[in-house]
């Protein structure tokens, strides 16, 4: 405010007082500051999904007392020494729904080296005949295993809690009924033995086949950023068998939430347990690809069949020089991911193990083998 003076009618000085205008924002400056208001406003209630996933730190939460328990249990499992015994050996155990039509195939493969595996078969309650030896007695005579139910999992637990009894076990592997080995036994007992690691296939997979298939039901122990999917076909050291075995709380999630047509999804459990446990709670104790070999390029629900006309020296000689992993989104973009295998730092082929042969192709399977084993 300014005061001056001037004169009056009476010829007297009089105080006139002058106020300043007040000095306005333009337009621009107001609209800039509405604008910004409101985006800070939405952002707070409706998070950006890539700040909210890739920025914001983790929110810590209070465990449940059931958390609490595996996760010490299954650190504990993880750091613990474990008896090294002066002859270990694989444990090979076979998933199938009745006879092994490749017995004899096995029975070359194993032959002289008698007390380094140990052979599990689980089959159905039928009972049925063996053509070698080394399969006799082997049975695990149990419940019925349904394709694509929760029952296929149980199944691989009931193999493991098996060979898990001797000590001597140090490395578990599953196979079907039409799996054939690709290797020699020397070529893969040193492939296992030599590494710390299990071979359990694993990728994210954005698509309806993959993450598509996660329920909001497993909520809060398993979140959908944890949640994977790989191969059934897996290959593990001792800790994690006992990892399997041992937990209850993430298992029985996947019984409730993951099967087929469950919230109008196909969700298999065998397709995505193992790969979302073991990234939870030890990521880089497992490979993130399966040592048997499985071919998927037909686009089916069921992999490729190999007829006996199909088997030749070139088909085996490619599957064992394969020495990347390859994997493909379900969602419309297919996108493929390719990684070299490496065998403690050194690029090396990726399977031990290939399926699916048909019970026809095992005549010239064992004529082939001497050689496609020592290519």
């Amino acid at each position: 405010m300014k005061v001056s003076w001037q004169l009056g009618n009476g010829r007297h000085l009089m105080p006139v007082t002058r106020t300043r205008p007040t000095a306005r924002l333009p337009k621009w400056i107001i609209i800039l500051l509405c604008l910004v208001f409101v985006y800070l406003i939405s952002a707070y209630v409706h998070p950006p999904r890539w700040y909210a996933e890739d920025w914001m730190p983790p929110v810590a939460r209070e465990l449940s007392d059931e958390e609490l328990v595996a996760h010490v249990v299954f650190r504990n499992i993880l750091s613990m020494p474990l008896r090294q015994p002066k002859n270990p050996k694989i444990a090979f155990m076979f998933l199938t729904p009745g006879p092994l039509p490749l017995e004899r195939l096995w029975e070359k493969f194993f032959q002289g080296h008698q007390g380094r595996f140990s052979i599990y078969v689980h089959s159905s309650q039928q009972k049925f005949g063996h053509a070698s030896s080394f399969f006799s007695g082997k049975d695990i005579q149990s419940a019925k295993v349904l394709w694509g139910k929760i029952s296929m999992v149980e199944a691989e637990k009931r193999l493991l809690a098996y060979a898990l009894q001797d000590p001597d076990n140090q490395h578990f592997i599953l196979l079907s009924d039409s799996c054939i080995p690709l290797h020699d036994f020397d070529y893969v007992y040193k492939y296992l033995m030599g590494t710390n690691v299990s071979f359990i296939d694993n990728f994210f997979d954005p698509g309806p086949h993959g993450n598509g298939r996660y329920s909001e039901h497993m909520m809060p122990e398993i979140e959908h950023r944890d949640f994977k999917k790989g191969s059934q076909w897996f290959s593990m050291k001792r800790q994690h068998a006992l990892i399997m075995m041992a937990d209850n709380l993430y298992f029985t999630k996947f019984r409730f939430y993951c099967k087929p047509g469950f919230e109008g999804h196909n969700c298999y459990s065998y397709e995505h347990y193992l790969p979302t446990l073991f990234t939870m709670f030890d990521p880089t104790g497992i490979a993130n690809w399966s040592l048997t070999h499985v071919d998927w390029s037909e686009g089916k629900w069921h992999p490729k069949s190999y007829l006996a006309k199909e088997v030749t020296y070139g088909l085996l000689k490619k599957l064992r020089s394969i020495d990347e992993t390859f994997h493909v989104t379900s969602d419309e973009k297919k996108v493929e991911t390719r990684k070299p295998c490496l065998w403690n730092g050194t690029r090396r082929p990726c399977h031990l193990f290939a399926r699916r042969f048909l019970p026809e192709a095992l005549n010239k399977l064992m004529h082939l083998f001497p050689n496609y084993t020592a290519i």
